[in-house]
């Protein structure tokens, strides 16, 4: 028996140690997080550069249906509900996320999503041509929901797909994209390409694309390995799967890890999110990730893009040139994301996220001093760019893209559907708040408001440093042992000697 034992931790070792980036695994990694992520970002930014434009297209519409021009403050309204109207729909995704992935699996649930991309883009595209400008502000919701969904079924798909000693580079994938769809809506909005009063409608329809590739190739790739065996209680399939992602015929190691974790969750089923949020085994996961999802959205990233402009303004970039310095903040973010896909697995996520978040803390605390002083000291002005810089990189290495990778690996498979959708529902409202309140913040603290920033990283930081274990190059079972000691239950250590007994070939019996 106790050989047993042994042999599993010589597998997890084996595991980690012979995990390889094969083709297949690369290949359903860049579909997924181009096809999904990729439009994330991609809607985030691309109302931005032509928003004048747009703006003038529902003037006139309104004009021509009504024979008198928009009230100005009838038409904020209706911009405001543009740009709103996305993470709100992003908030409607993540709660659809624990229904979809438990019952349409979570490449299912991918290539469902894709509709709600083709039909928003279709809409968006053709709605100069269909004089309406409600159909916008409907897309942006449509789109909302897209990216709600994408933002959390990708990470947890590909965090289930990748061996422990890869899962944090795969898992830093859909944010490297989401800042490349950032990018890339950057670069397209400009006033020469299509950033002007003819070439918005197809800026904004390009974000269909993307899903109609991933829809046409998808389908060809395997599912989660860990939901077809533990979910679906289907081994062959989970087998031939995970043979396709590593390139090799003996997944015996990963196939009994998976076993173990499916014993181990027998007596709980399946976590709603009302069970997760009372379950106390699962207590310190569920705050750390809710603290993380907060910490990212809450830290001023839409605030420091915001100012940007207006620093390098008062730094003596021309105005004409603003947009160019705009890309180029959008290429620091995904320069230092790619970056980050390379250094996760060899520093660890706890270093990241501790880098990242401190580097935004002085950041923020510098900017609201350099931000003060720019009237009265004329290098001030210099130093805010490297502050926003800075921040942009610490965001870019540890903010942004580990948290979601820590919602994967923090829990097991049965509580992770309902954890994904807690965290990104924090995520998205968080996301809609500061939209909604920063305006205000600005109009009534001036550069100040970094401050309020600041000491939410600084919480952040503090949270992560006393209470967020390391968990690279560690199994979701072995980080699920950290987390019950710091939960106060032994339950899983109970359950664990269950291993001791031999299992039958096949899956457990019911």
């Amino acid at each position: 028996m106790k050989l047993k034992g042994e042999k599993q931790e010589s597998c997890d070792y084996n595991e980690g140690s012979k995990g390889k980036m094969t083709l297949s695994l690369a290949l359903v990694a860049l579909i997924s997080a181009f096809g999904s992520s990729f439009q994330y970002g991609y809607n985030v930014s691309v109302i931005n550069s032509p928003a004048p434009y747009m703006q003038d297209f529902y003037n006139q519409t309104y004009f021509n249906r009504n024979g008198v021009p928009m009230d100005s403050g009838f038409q904020t309204l209706l911009w405001s509900l543009t740009v709103s109207m996305y993470p709100l729909g992003g908030l409607f995704g993540s709660l659809m996320v624990w229904p979809l992935v438990n019952n349409c699996g979570r490449k299912g649930t991918l290539l469902i999503n894709n509709l709600f991309s083709i039909a928003a883009a279709i809409l968006m595209g053709t709605s100069e041509v269909a004089k309406t400008f409600e159909v916008i502000i409907l897309s942006r919701v449509i789109m909302g929901i897209y990216a709600g969904l994408a933002s959390n079924v990708v990470p947890m798909f590909l965090g289930e797909m990748s061996p422990k000693n890869l899962r944090g580079a795969i898992g830093v994938v859909p944010q490297l994209f989401i800042t490349l769809g950032i990018l890339v809506a950057q670069i397209l909005g400009l006033n020469s390409i299509l950033g002007n009063a003819e070439g918005w409608p197809v800026l904004l329809g390009l974000t269909g694309i993307p899903s109609l590739i991933q829809l046409l190739i998808l389908p060809f790739f395997p599912e989660s390995p860990r939901y077809l065996l533990i979910q679906k209680g289907n081994e062959e399939q989970a087998r031939q799967a995970l043979q396709k992602l590593r390139g090799w015929d003996d997944v015996d190691d990963e196939i009994e890890e998976m076993r173990q974790e499916d014993r181990s969750e027998k007596e709980e089923g399946h976590f709603s999110v009302l069970s997760l949020c009372t379950f106390r085994g699962l207590r310190w996961q569920l705050i750390s990730i809710i603290v993380m999802m907060m910490g990212q959205q809450l830290s001023g990233v839409n605030a420091v893009f915001y100012y940007a402009d207006r620093i390098f303004q008062s730094a003596g970039v021309d105005n004409n040139n603003v947009q160019y310095v705009t890309v180029s903040i959008g290429a620091i973010n995904v320069v230092m994301t790619l970056l980050a896909v390379f250094i996760v697995e060899s520093l660890g996520r706890r270093i990241l996220l501790l880098a990242g978040f401190g580097l935004c803390c002085v950041s923020c605390a510098v900017l609201t001093l350099a931000l003060s002083l720019q009237t009265t000291v004329s290098w001030m002005s210099y130093l805010s760019i490297v502050c926003v810089i800075v921040y942009i990189i610490g965001h870019a290495i540890g903010a942004s893209p580990i948290p979601f990778v820590m919602i994967t690996e923090m829990f097991l498979q049965s509580s992770r559907p309902a954890a994904f959708m807690v965290g990104g529902s924090v995520h998205w409202l968080c996301n809609f708040t500061v939209g909604l309140v920063f305006l205000y913040m600005e109009a009534g603290l001036g550069p100040y408001s970094f401050l309020i920033f600041c000491a939410i990283c600084l919480a952040t930081l503090v949270y992560i440093f006393f209470i967020v274990p390391e968990t690279k190059n560690k199994t979701f079972m072995e980080i699920n042992r950290v987390m019950a000691k710091r939960n106060k239950v032994e339950i899983q250590e109970d359950k664990e000697e269950l291993t001791d007994f031999p299992t039958l070939p096949g899956r457990q019996a019911e």
